[in-house]
């Protein structure tokens, strides 16, 4: 009974990481396809990368959501994690109900009716005080902040729930200011979900399609919407080649914060038990 329950377990898991991992594999075999054709191999050949290089449309689609991804993953983890630290941290105080509400409402909401709210908002403000002036970059990147600081708020509060507030409270009792508390020893403790939550953001912004559609104007398109028109006409293998490149940058970055966070928390684990040993 247990050894079947084990197969079952693993072959549930097998199947699982097949169905999400063998289209990309698909993906990336076919970019090195010779063909025009993405579904017939006709030999291993390079040249779409080439093309891809040429290709001045999708590399400044490129650049202008990685500009935007950027900017945004710092602003949303900056509000985010002030979000985060006001419920986590300041208890039950007035008006907590409205604010975890507004904070959690992006998270929950369509992103056709957070698109076109903010549409509506950009314009009645246009309206009113002349800002901003039509729709571009500046919107987009509004945009993508006010939904990414929504996670962002979500992980800090998650970790700092499972932080020991004594250590912050020794260091208020030895005479540090609460904002070199939270420099010196908040901080660096929560520095992983800092990480974890700027880069969702960055990869949520560079990945949105439907509210940048709402919010962009002429020449601002993102990379999501130049691949989407392209593709409802097929798609091409220099599109393959595209989103090989992603999953390398994306794996990437993944793997590095991920030991970066590893070590992090061998040296915080290694620090605590020195600590302990000490005080014996």
């Amino acid at each position: 009974m247990t050894q079947r329950r084990s197969m079952f377990l693993l072959s549930s898991v097998v199947f699982g990481f097949a169905f999400l991992y063998v289209p990309i594999l698909s993906l990336i075999i076919f970019s090195f396809n010779e063909s025009k054709l993405v579904t017939v191999w006709a030999g291993f050949s390079t040249k779409w990368y080439g093309e891809l290089i040429r290709n001045e449309q999708i590399l400044e689609a490129a650049w202008i959501s990685i500009r935007i991804a950027f900017v945004n993953a710092c602003f949303a983890v900056a509000l985010g994690t002030l979000a985060g630290f006001s419920l986590a941290r300041f208890g039950r105080f007035r008006g907590r109900t409205l604010f975890t509400g507004m904070v959690t409402a992006p998270l929950v909401m369509p992103e056709v009716i957070t698109g076109l709210s903010l549409l509506l908002l950009f314009v009645a403000m246009q309206d009113l005080i002349g800002w901003p002036e039509g729709r571009g970059v500046t919107t987009i990147t509004i945009a993508h902040i006010t939904f990414s600081m929504a996670y962002v708020a979500v992980i800090v509060q998650s970790r700092l729930t499972s932080v020991d507030e004594s250590v912050e409270e020794a260091a208020l009792d030895l005479g540090a200011p609460p904002a070199k508390v939270f420099f010196v020893i908040t901080l660096p403790i929560i520095a992983p979900a800092l990480i974890s939550g700027w880069l969702l953001s960055f990869t949520m912004s560079l990945d949105d399609l439907v509210i940048a559609s709402f919010v962009s104007g002429p020449g601002s398109s993102t990379l999501p919407m130049v691949v989407f028109s392209k593709v409802r006409l097929g798609v091409s293998p220099e599109i393959n080649a595209l989103a090989t490149i992603i999953v390398l940058v994306v794996a990437t970055g993944v793997i590095a914060a991920g030991i970066v966070m590893r070590n992090q928390e061998l040296r915080r684990a290694r620090d605590e038990h020195m600590a302990a040993a000490e005080n014996l």
